[in-house]
């Protein structure tokens, strides 16, 4: 019975990814707003039914597309050496890998957006803030950054400002390969390590090294 179930659990798996490209492609084609999970369904030639086995909504499948880039960037976290770059470098490229994810569909990742600031969206409005605190945890993890208790929620809080203002400049830049919004991450990075030395640290697994460890 297993190896009959095999098939089908493939076969949801693709459909999934293909609601998801499609959406993006209808997305593209129309606006984030103006199309309908009906649209999909007869892009897809299925029922809503089927969309429903996989998404709640419209909004489900722009998280499970932002869900992508955060897989990016955790990917990002398997690079060869990754331990031995500093934590501003682990930083840097994690939300940069992230970007990079969401870049092929720049101007839909903004639609999204407004889709979920209009005024009847607020529970949408609360989707989205837990988002940017689970992408915000899992760039800390990625970076490997150690702190505990009160050092750690400052470093959250530093952290998700960085992500934040360095995302929404890059949702409107221009500029050749993104460069402005790659200048701005970096110079915020710095002045973050400079500010409180927050970014300082490295790992437990790193330290030993220093000349001050005798006291």
């Amino acid at each position: 019975m297993s190896e009959m179930a095999a098939p089908d659990v493939l076969g949801q798996a693709e459909l999934r990814c293909r609601i998801i490209d499609t959406a993006l492609t209808l997305g593209t084609e129309r606006g984030w707003d103006g199309f309908h999970l009906h649209d999909l369904a007869a892009r897809l030639d299925i029922g809503l039914a089927d969309i429903a086995r996989h998404f709640a909504g419209k909004d489900a499948i722009a998280e499970a597309w932002f869900g992508h880039a955060d897989a990016a960037l955790l990917a990002a976290a398997d690079t060869p050496g990754w331990q031995f770059l500093s934590p501003r470098e682990r930083l840097q490229r994690a939300i940069l890998s992230w970007l990079d994810a969401l870049a092929p569909h720049r101007q839909l990742a903004a639609e999204m957006l407004r889709y979920k600031l209009q005024p009847e969206h607020l529970h949408l409005q609360v989707q989205g803030a837990l988002r940017v605190s689970r992408t915000v945890q899992w760039i800390r993890e990625a970076a490997l950054l150690p702190a505990t208790g009160w050092r750690r929620e400052g470093e959250e809080a530093a952290l998700t400002a960085i992500y934040l203002t360095t995302f929404a400049c890059w949702l409107r830049d221009d500029s050749p390969g993104a460069s402005r919004s790659l200048s701005l991450l970096d110079r915020l990075l710095a002045r973050a390590e400079w500010l409180a030395g927050w970014l300082g640290a490295a790992p437990a697994s790193n330290s030993g090294s220093g000349t001050d460890s005798g006291g």
